[in-house]
């Protein structure tokens, strides 16, 4: 089968097996051409949350799809790709964040959405990157711990100096191994194109960069934009989705580095044995998981996030 074929059958399978596909934009092309919904991961949660099939198929990683299952807990969620995890949401577990929080009385502990639903228990409050401003901003607390992202986390520290916020060394891989040098090289080889980064990139990047957001901030500002020339400082398939839908501007990707192992995991014929009921791994969390782990959303639903 060529990949037309697949895509058509992956189409029809759905139709047939009840069946909602999520892709989140670091998927490859071919997987967001089939998909009902692309976007970050967030979302694609609350997306899943309206749909009315039974089923759902996350293309994108482990902590995505738990994401959709504690906010549809009815549904049957499948992980595309079990193998698909993610580095950055695994770094820190309970214990570590309970030593914390028996350190420091009272502090507020804020988790990036790229967390685990274990990890989630033991937290206040969840942020998205294009959240996290407003969201730690409306806290009524000053003392907040951050994870697990250094970067992103200093970000929202330089931006906020009136809260006392603490970091630890945690971060997405593939975003932090990028060096600042790499950034000037590429500015230099296209000086008229505009820098876009996400605030997981280290903190010298974001200060040079014309602008610093989310995923779906990245692509609305390149598209919106005048400009006509873009270095594109996060995962590299960004590059190709925007160059489908800007054919008339032009895309480089910032590092040839920027490339997320498991997020390319995922490949069109997953989803077609998953629409088949052959593949994937069915995400299964027990209650108390997510009645803990789901708090931490709603109070960052309840603060506009």
């Amino acid at each position: 089968m060529n990949i037309s074929e697949v895509q058509s059958e992956i189409k029809k399978l759905k139709k047939e097996n009840d069946i909602c596909i999520l892709a989140h934009s670091y998927q490859t092309h071919d997987i967001v051409e089939i998909a009902d919904f692309t976007g970050d991961s967030y979302a694609l949660s609350k997306l899943a949350k309206t749909t009315k099939n039974k089923t759902v198929i996350m293309c994108g990683v482990r902590f995505m799809a738990e994401t959709v299952k504690m906010l549809s807990p009815e549904k049957k969620v499948i992980l595309s790709n079990p193998t698909a995890g993610c580095p950055m949401a695994e770094q820190f577990d309970i214990d570590t964040i309970n030593k914390i929080k028996q350190q420091h009385p009272g502090i507020t502990v804020a988790a990036y959405i790229n967390t685990t639903a274990r990890l989630k228990t033991v937290c206040d409050i969840c942020v998205t990157s294009s959240s996290a401003l407003k969201i730690i901003s409306a806290l009524d607390s000053k003392d907040i711990l951050f994870i697990p992202d250094i970067n992103l986390g200093t970000y929202i520290k330089n931006k906020l100096p009136e809260k006392n916020i603490m970091l630890l060394d945690g971060g997405c891989p593939v975003h932090s191994s990028i060096d600042v040098s790499e950034a000037i090289e590429k500015k230099k080889a296209h000086p008229e194109a505009l820098l876009l980064v996400h605030p997981e990139c280290r903190p010298e990047i974001s200060e040079i960069a014309d602008y610093v957001g989310s995923t779906s901030g990245i692509m609305d500002f390149a598209k919106n934009s005048s400009s006509k020339e873009f270095i594109i400082g996060t995962e590299a398939s960004i590059v190709a989705h925007l160059q489908y839908e800007c054919p008339d501007k032009r895309f480089y990707a910032m590092s040839d580095a920027l490339v997320c192992k498991d997020m390319r995991a995922t490949t069109l014929v997953d989803v077609l044995n998953c629409c088949k009921g052959v593949g994937g791994e069915e995400i299964t969390l027990d209650s108390d998981t997510i009645k803990k782990a789901v708090k931490c959303i709603d109070a960052m639903i309840s603060l506009g996030g």
